[in-house]
């Protein structure tokens, strides 16, 4: 497993001082870079072959959240590859090798300019060796769309929302659907499912529903008939 060590900043954390849930994504997601930057596949090289991954589904289960100031050791690995679809597990744990975060995650290989997916070839899986999936529950990438919810208030994409690839930023629409949980709200998983990209000036129109064994689930619809983006809380 790829891995490399932080300590948590007073700025990722949240009002009770823990590595807050943006923060948990940002270190998940910076360690793909990483990885991929590291084993001589990253951004720049995959710019000059037209392709780039993009996240389908995150699967992120939150066992504890290190405090202010704990070191902390974050680790990728990728445990398969087949046809357009490449999946990746992560990890957050402590020095002494205590889990915090474990995390299952579901990447998409598109050839940039023309956004449509491509199978997956030697010369894209080589640079990674694959690992033994990570002792944890896998749920299906897809969430299941309740027929009802509550239509909130749309939401307008800023600039402040995108990234490199000039489309919302994955941890933003997590963040986006969080803005509906209870104060209250015991988060222990945190599913993500996306489907369309949104850019800048679109406007997501949230919907919002409780199921009856507590679970939210956020629909940041473009639509009636299309989401942006599915996010489940647990």
């Amino acid at each position: 497993m790829y891995t490399f060590t932080s300590r948590v900043r007073f700025s990722e954390t949240d009002e009770n001082g823990k590595l807050s849930l943006a923060g948990i994504m940002n270190y998940l997601q910076d360690c793909s870079v990483f990885h991929s930057e590291d084993v001589g596949n990253g951004t720049d090289v995959l710019k000059k072959r037209d392709r780039v991954w993009l996240l389908n589904s995150w699967q992120i289960i939150i066992k504890e959240r290190p405090r202010c100031c704990e070191y902390i050791e974050i680790g990728t690995q990728a445990y398969q590859f087949k046809g357009t679809l490449g999946k990746r597990n992560f990890c957050i744990q402590r020095p002494d090798g205590t889990q915090c975060v474990v995390a299952n995650s579901n990447w998409v290989l598109v050839q940039k300019s023309q956004m449509r997916p491509v199978r997956i070839t030697e010369e894209d899986s080589s640079p990674y060796e694959l690992g033994t999936p990570l002792d944890m529950p896998y749920a299906d990438r897809k969430i299941a769309v309740p027929k009802e919810g509550i239509v909130m208030e749309p939401i307008t994409v800023r600039t402040e929302h995108l990234d490199s690839n000039h489309h919302v930023n994955n941890t933003q629409y997590v963040l986006m659907a969080s803005r509906y949980l209870p104060s209250d709200f015991s988060l222990h998983q945190v599913r993500a499912e996306y489907r369309y990209q949104a850019l800048l000036g679109d406007t997501m129109i949230p919907v919002v529903t409780k199921e009856e064994d507590g679970q939210i689930i956020v629909q940041l619809k473009k639509d009636e008939q299309t989401a942006y983006a599915v996010v489940a809380f647990q």
